[in-house]
């Protein structure tokens, strides 16, 4: 099936299409990873996005639900140079294209995804309309221009849980904040022993002081933090009265609460190789990051006792900040999702119980 790519610029791509006949508008943007295209394409944060695989062939592992970050795709659509249609894996249940199929999402491939990617690194993150079926080039493209921007949607409400669930341990009790969480940071705090109450986005902070947590968590999600908020309310709400942890949005929003600002990147961080460089020690590690949005380092007073932990290798930006004084604990990539080293996700989790317990920070 022939599918038609139009970006707001004026290019247009013309490739082969996965999917049933029909128009999608996104936020375009790319990921590095070689890797994890079934937790990439199951991440609640791509929603609301276009998503560009650099890796030039995609599905040769196959699909595997057991890998997945939810119960179904989020991004819009799907972008790539080459669909693998000969998976081999003796865990794969399906083909990357059946699986797209299934979720009514549409993939084009076959186009110079190469192109794409260097036209959103001089230009930045730019909305497109992706359509297979009975579209012209115009309507495409007048689809793309017409699309609102990743800042004008609130997106949180279509990936957080609607009721609250527990997770039973035996450890300190998390309030978590459901803001589009994968499930891997759910089962890297189950498995380190927290008793997880999780929570949906537009819980109350009265509703989440019922449990008595010992800290508050907030997680991962799409779009511009500054739309999310109940959940800066909530990082109000307890600060300095919880520990409050967060990872990806998490990290924006909790920076939010306690007076900070954040801003939108020229084309985000998405993959499995970004460099993070811990400040004190000077040690550098390789993170899984996923995000749009970054948190302003100078906005943060010299009196607010809150302090820039971790900063980016490749372009200076947060990467991390913590406060003894409050009990912050905030990481902008994704410890839980190491890309093979583990040593981002050995000293999140050390640092979280010292939080919690009121340690003080080395």
């Amino acid at each position: 099936m022939n599918a038609i790519l139009a970006i707001e610029d004026g290019t247009i791509y013309n490739g082969k299409g996965i999917g049933n006949d029909r128009l999608v508008t996104g936020e375009i943007v790319f990921t590095t990873s070689m890797t994890g295209y079934e937790e990439s394409l199951t991440d609640p944060s791509f929603k609301g996005q276009i998503l560009l695989f650099t890796y030039p062939l995609i599905g040769n592992y196959g699909i595997n639900k057991d890998r997945f970050q939810s119960d179904h795709i989020h991004a819009e659509g799907v972008v790539v140079r080459e669909f693998c249609d000969t998976p081999s894996h003796y865990m794969s249940e399906s083909s990357i294209e059946e699986l797209i199929r299934s979720e009514d999402t549409l993939g084009i491939s076959g186009i110079d995804t190469r192109d794409i990617t260097i036209k959103i690194r001089n230009k930045g993150a730019m909305r497109a309309g992706l359509a297979i079926g009975d579209y012209n080039e115009d309507e495409v493209l007048n689809a793309a221009k017409s699309a609102p921007f990743i800042s004008d949607l609130d997106l949180i409400g279509q990936v957080s849980c609607n009721t609250k669930y527990r997770i039973q341990r035996r450890g300190k009790k998390i309030a978590v904040l459901d803001l589009g969480i994968k499930k891997s940071i759910v089962k890297s705090l189950a498995d380190h022993g927290f008793d997880l109450y999780i929570y949906p986005y537009n819980t109350t902070g009265k509703e989440i002081e019922e449990c008595e947590p010992d800290a508050i968590f907030f997680s991962n999600g799409p779009g511009d933090p500054k739309k999310a908020k109940n959940a800066i309310d909530i990082a109000k709400y307890f600060l300095g009265v919880k520990p409050l942890i967060g990872i990806c949005l998490g990290h924006q929003i909790v920076c939010l609460g306690a007076g900070g600002d954040t801003y939108k990147l020229k084309f985000g961080h998405r993959g499995e190789n970004h460099p993070v460089k811990n400040i004190k020690t000077d040690k550098v590690f390789i993170t899984s990051q996923n995000h749009g949005f970054a948190v302003d380092a100078g906005s943060f007073d010299k009196d607010s006792k809150i302090e820039v932990s971790e900063i980016n290798v490749n372009d200076k930006t947060v990467e991390g900040v913590r406060s003894d004084y409050f009990n912050i604990l905030t990481v902008q990539y994704h410890p839980e999702a190491f890309p093979g080293p583990r040593d981002s996700e050995k000293r999140f989790f050390d640092d979280l119980k010292k939080i919690i317990d009121r340690e003080e920070l080395e």
